[in-house]
């Protein structure tokens, strides 16, 4: 065997990853979710012995738009530098770049920001996150907008 194919063979066995189902990823998110709820019921607590916790800022109260703050700051934060989140670590999975590189705060802006945000205003788009179960690197539309896999974490 040349010098060559050694090295090929090589990297292909290090960049191969066991991509996380569709079920795997669903669970950890819930677990993400309950966590997220749940620093948000301890910081945000005060709010509801002001004004009965409703203090209107437009069409949003403050408790709300603190809580989304809260929610996205949890993922970009946890997933920049630690490559997932706790949901992610209960699981066993990690999220990386599709080249292997580290996650740049480009990927995590597009990823969690811009996908979670999209997922959430245009309601239907959660059926999009079926593709993770029928795609072949399981990625969902989140995913494929960063350039990011959701891996079984070794």
């Amino acid at each position: 065997m040349s010098e060559n194919q050694e090295t090929t063979e090589a990297v292909t066995i290090t960049n191969h990853h066991d991509y996380a189902g569709f079920w795997m990823r669903f669970w950890a998110y819930l677990a993400d979710l309950v966590i997220v709820f749940s620093i948000n019921g301890i910081l945000l607590s005060p709010f509801k012995f002001i004004d009965g916790g409703e203090m209107d800022v437009g069409f949003w109260t403050v408790t709300g738009i603190a809580s989304t703050i809260v929610l996205y700051l949890y993922f970009v934060l946890m997933t920049k530098f630690y490559g997932k989140t706790l949901g992610k670590m209960i699981f066993g999975l990690r999220v990386i770049r599709e080249d292997q590189e580290p996650l740049k705060w480009s990927d995590l802006l597009f990823r969690e920001v811009i996908g979670r945000f999209i997922y959430r205003v245009f309601w239907f788009m959660n059926l999009f996150y079926l593709s993770v179960a029928f795609t072949e690197e399981k990625q969902g539309i989140h995913d494929m907008f960063a350039d990011t896999r959701v891996v079984l974490d070794r």
